[in-house]
């Protein structure tokens, strides 16, 4: 009984490469283009976040996705995922039919962002008090060295970047850097406000002095001192928020929980 033959199941029509099926693109293919496209969405991201909260793209100002594109030389696709992801953050707002905008700075999530990062950095520094070495004093004394070169310079930027540093050294010598990790992702709002404030006359001679004193504790070995001096140099962010924001309406949105009363009581006469 002669018997039915049939094709093999892995054979190729000709002049069809190995492994592939007439007119399907098989999923590999695609694999590069998506993950340029992630690539250029976290790049986009970081670009823009560093931006806002650097104050370098202003609260309220537009970002027209087609000049975003432009610069980075994408589609609008990567530049749209960006933003909503900036959107998840806070610090965007877009809004159908108008476009979106750097969002104002939220005055009232400012307390509880310094809340969070108050109880994260205190319990790095008694640790680093504890833990640290002498060369990571060292260390902590060369960066407040930094510091005051920034300021002498008048380098608003390169002191910030310097007291970022600063704090994520102490989170390092705890041996815990990722609660400076933590930090960053509760205080981008704090970071904007912060921005204002350093152009203050003696702010930053002042933040110098508060960390003059946390290093001088935690090279004294004493935790309790150094958690108290962080809380103060930290708690102090909040001090000028009244000031900062009569000074730039235009970037805030709300006020602090005790705004009001707080105004109403200092303004009433004795």
């Amino acid at each position: 009984m002669a018997s039915t033959s049939r094709p093999a199941l892995d054979a190729q029509p000709p002049g069809t490469a190995p492994g592939t099926v007439p007119g399907k693109t098989l999923g590999t293919a695609k694999e590069p283009r998506l993950s340029a496209r992630a690539t250029a969405t976290a790049e986009i991201y970081r670009s823009l976040r560093g931006d806002i909260v650097a104050m370098r793209r202003k609260p309220g100002e537009p970002i027209v996705e087609k000049h975003v594109a432009e610069s980075f030389g994408v589609s609008r696709t990567p530049v749209r995922e960006a933003l909503l992801r900036l959107a998840d953050d806070g610090l965007v707002e877009i809004f159908p039919q108008s476009g979106t905008f750097v969002a104002r700075i939220p005055v009232n999530a400012l307390p509880e962002a310094v809340v969070i990062r108050t109880s994260l950095e205190c319990t790095a520094v008694r640790y680093a008090a504890v833990r640290a070495a002498r060369s990571q004093i060292a260390a902590l004394r060369a960066n407040i060295l930094l510091q005051q070169e920034r300021m002498a310079m008048g380098d608003l930027d390169g002191f910030h970047e310097a007291d970022e540093a600063f704090h994520s050294l102490i989170s390092e010598i705890a041996g815990f850097p990722g609660l400076w990790n933590m930090a960053q992702q509760v205080k981008m709002q704090v970071d904007r406000y912060r921005r204002l404030t350093l152009p203050e006359p003696g702010r930053i001679a002042h933040v110098l002095a508060e960390h003059d004193g946390i290093v001088d504790a935690i090279a004294a070995r004493d935790p309790a001192e150094a958690e108290r001096l962080m809380t103060i140099h930290l708690g102090a962010l909040l001090e000028s928020v009244p000031n900062t924001q009569g000074a730039n309406p235009f970037f805030f949105t709300g006020a602090q929980p005790d705004g009001p009363s707080k105004t109403k009581k200092e303004s009433t006469p004795s």
